[in-house]
């Protein structure tokens, strides 16, 4: 007999999918969608659904590894574990206890992209300390661009977020990669450059890494910046400073053929939204995410948006 609906455990794990920074890497979702302490402006996920502080055991830890358990088994290429996924995986109380756990049956790295807003709270810090990598972001050095670019919750203050990042670096013995979310107009200024530089040498990151809106945004005034303008602001920060590269996209497509060809099936009989193929097919809405790009940015399908929804139909 079949699960109803409501006792079909959520799908935790994505891909293993092609990262920019971190190979193929295995993603690991532990926060209901879009529940984040932000709003950003550039999100691909769209608006945040819960903005909170909260920080709770979401799911089942132990229902959590069993997914990750039975990836590992598959035999598939996977060089990073990742958590990352559709909401601030901090704000899981038992982060950190699944990465200790990760660690005891895997040799893989484990990987944490987080938005580094409760990093003033020593117990969220903590929960870090056995990951081998931490990709926390750092859009805003005054509190004018935070709200603007990252919506935050209203008591998050950019100087206490700078300084829990400092405090990491300090105690973290894992890698830092700092990422920073450029926007057109909004946080790209030489004034607000030279102050983020200022912020980023106090926190000493292994690596800064610069990212622009490459996905369709939260909000359509978000807007990308040139390659050249790119470049003129990596040269300001120095030398361990890059602007992240796509990733080969000829290793997804010959991996995972199947799912784009499942994707544009579906399209191609009704349109469809992002979350009527992450039911369908099974998959996680950021694994979707990542084969709708291709499908763009080959004019095999479009987007359209119908009563305030995002649907997405055969060209």
């Amino acid at each position: 007999m079949s699960k109803k609906p409501e006792e079909i455990p959520p799908i935790h794990i994505y891909g293993p999918v092609p990262s920019r920074r971190l190979g193929f890497s295995l993603g690991i979702d532990i926060i209901p969608f879009k529940t984040c302490t932000l709003d950003c402006i550039y999100c691909q996920l769209g608006p945040t659904v819960e903005k909170t502080l909260q920080r709770k055991e979401y799911y089942s830890q132990s229902e959590i590894l069993v997914q990750i358990k039975e990836k590992l088994a598959s035999g598939q290429r996977i060089d990073t574990i990742t958590f990352s996924g559709s909401g601030e995986p901090t704000l899981n109380k038992t982060l950190g206890n699944l990465i200790r756990e990760i660690k005891k049956i895997t040799p893989i790295p484990v990987a944490v992209l987080t938005n580094s807003t409760l990093f003033a709270d020593k117990t969220v810090r903590n929960t870090l300390m056995a990951a081998d990598l931490v990709v926390p972001s750092l859009d805003a050095a005054t509190q004018e661009i935070f709200d603007q670019i990252n919506r935050p919750c209203s008591t998050l203050k950019i100087q206490e977020v700078i300084e829990g990042l400092i405090l990491f670096r300090k105690e973290f013995k894992g890698s830092i990669w700092l990422e920073i979310m450029l926007v057109k107009g909004v946080n790209d200024s030489p004034s607000h450059i030279k102050k983020l530089k200022e912020a980023v040498s106090r926190i000493k990151p292994d690596k800064i890494q610069l990212n622009t809106v490459v996905r369709p945004p939260a909000e359509k005034s978000a807007q990308p910046l040139s390659l050249k303008e790119m470049e003129k602001i990596r040269k300001a920060f120095g030398k361990n400073c890059e602007i992240i590269a796509e990733f080969d996209k000829k290793a997804l497509k010959s991996s995972q053929k199947d799912l784009e060809g499942a994707i544009l099936a579906m399209i191609q009989r009704r349109p469809v939204t992002l979350s009527d193929i992450s039911v369908s097919l099974g998959r996680h809405k950021s694994e979707i995410i990542k084969y709708l790009d291709f499908l763009l940015e080959e004019g095999k399908v479009r987007p359209v948006t119908h009563k305030g929804l995002k649907y997405f139909e055969p060209v």
